[in-house]
């Protein structure tokens, strides 16, 4: 082979070649180091800290001072504009859109006020406004315990820290009213020296460990999950790990589907409450999100809660979450369009589709839960005995549990709507073998004869048809809000007016 020095005296063109080619490579290489250079001298710029403070400031401005992208757009959850055709940021009463819902929680506290949950923006504010808080005035305890504040702010971890796990889920919902003031956001979900994500809440922590599972060895992708499955879960208040104490667990030792946590329960006997009418021991679905997405398509392809509800975004060539936790219809382009190359109403209307075949199911259901909770008290009132109603009893809880499971987890019907059609479908075979039971009882007491639906049209028939004193727990509420909610306030500015952070 000849040397390349004699091929170019022979073919000049080859060296005019080999040089062209030289200066595109120098050129291609020169342009990357730049580019590598600039994202390195960007990156410093936008990350270098403002201040330096310590793991548990609770104060999200505070944190926003060395993160302004990511605060900027978590301000915005407090918008309150968007509204699809099921939820959106919107406050609904659920109560005034589905009566039935007043008959279901008889004798517990959501029989009062239940509305869809706003933005993250909102939490303190939303929590103290409703009923279902009442309205804890001159030393009377309140209906409900401190755990209540668990998830609703970075206060709760600091307070965790600073008097314990245990003596922080200890007393009444009031007690911990000046304490609690900044609604959920930086802490709760991040570590003040590296940014990582990291786990906030005992509860989560525990439930992996019962399971003999190790949280940190979660994969990053996995971890913008679990920060949401710190709240986003079903849970209890279990009063038998200490005297005095309603600490929160989550039921998951035997696995997160319906029928596991279920049986848990059974087993230990637990009940929220008993139904005003029925007398059934009965459970309440808090909001199972993460266990219901866990069995979805999305969950199995490792799509994270954070890839739709907190997508990437671009802004002045800096790539950053979007903290405007918010409904992904709402953001159809930076979520649904990264992985979905349709349309956007076709998008749309697939989830709409989605949720109005699942949802028209559960509401069958849902009827048929009311129609058993109002024939069993028929059976009281017509004197049956606890043998023959016990049966039945259980055949209630079980129904309403599946029922409140498929309904307390926003979003269900599309992030899992097999596994929720399922649940609701098994829910609907044990109803309707309870309301046979019940015919048989009533037909054993003389009673043959269709027990009469009640006229529950509105959220005030079903109100006055359980015997609930409406405007007396408006006024009570009220007052709370006009006398004691200044004073937590109050005391919450004095007691960060001594929180200490370092300029740098």
């Amino acid at each position: 082979m000849k040397p390349l020095t004699q091929l170019i005296k022979e073919k000049p063109a080859i060296g005019w070649i080999l040089f062209l080619a030289t200066v595109v490579v120098v050129f291609v290489l020169g342009l990357l180091a730049s580019t590598i250079v600039e994202r390195r001298a960007e990156a410093v710029f936008v990350y270098t800290p403002e201040v330096k403070h310590s793991q548990f400031e609770p104060r999200n401005e505070v944190w926003g001072q060395n993160f302004p992208r990511e605060h900027q757009s978590f301000l915005q959850t407090e918008d309150t504009t968007f509204r699809s055709m099921f939820n959106g940021s919107a406050t609904i009463d659920m109560l005034e859109v589905d009566p039935r819902l007043v008959v279901l929680w008889a004798g517990y506290s959501f029989s009062r006020d239940y509305d869809q949950a706003r933005g993250h923006m909102h939490a303190i504010e939303d929590i103290r406004n409703i009923l279902r808080t009442g309205a804890p005035m001159n030393g009377e305890g309140n209906m409900q315990p401190n755990t209540c504040w668990t998830c609703k702010g970075p206060d709760v971890p600091r307070l965790m820290n600073e008097i314990g796990v245990a003596e922080f889920y200890k007393g009444n919902w009031e007690d911990k009213g000046h304490e609690i003031v900044n609604p959920i956001g930086c802490a709760d979900c991040h570590d003040a020296e590296t940014m990582n994500l990291r786990i906030s809440r005992p509860a989560l922590i525990e439930a992996f460990e019962r399971q003999g599972k190790d949280i940190t060895r979660a994969s990053h992708q996995e971890m913008r999950s679990l920060v949401c499955a710190q709240c986003h879960v079903e849970y209890y208040f279990n009063k038998k790990r200490y005297e005095g104490v309603q600490y929160l667990t989550f039921p998951w030792d035997n696995g997160h589907s319906v029928e596991a946590m279920e049986k848990y329960y059974d087993d230990m006997e637990f009940a929220d409450w008993t139904h005003q009418l029925s007398r059934a021991p009965m459970l309440k679905a808090q909001h199972p999100g993460y266990e219901i997405y866990s069995t979805g398509v999305h969950a199995s392809r490792g799509v994270s809660c954070a890839d739709c509800h907190m997508p990437y975004m671009s802004e002045g060539g800096q790539k950053f979450t979007d903290h405007h936790i918010q409904s992904p219809l709402n953001n159809v382009h930076n979520s649904c369009q990264v992985c979905h190359r349709e349309e956007t109403e076709k998008l749309v209307n697939d989830v709409n589709e989605r949720h109005k075949r699942v949802i028209e199911s559960r509401d069958n259901l849902e009827k048929q839960i009311v129609s058993a909770h109002v024939e069993a008290k028929a059976a009281w009132d017509k004197g049956a005995t606890n043998e023959q109603m016990n049966d039945i009893l259980t055949g209630i809880r079980h129904a309403q549990w599946r029922w409140d499971y498929s309904a307390a987890s926003h979003g269900a019907s599309f992030h899992s709507p097999v596994e929720t059609s399922r649940v609701i479908a098994s829910g609907m075979d044990i109803i309707q073998d309870t309301r046979l039971k019940l015919a048989r009882v009533l037909a054993d007491l003389g009673h043959n004869e269709a027990i009469p639906y009640p006229d529950i049209s509105t959220k005030a028939k079903a109100q006055v048809f359980i015997g609930l004193d409406m405007k007396k727990l408006k006024q009570e509420k009220q007052q709370f809000l006009d006398e004691i909610v200044p004073t937590w306030d109050k005391k919450a500015t004095e007691r960060e007016a001594t929180y200490e952070t370092t300029q740098l």
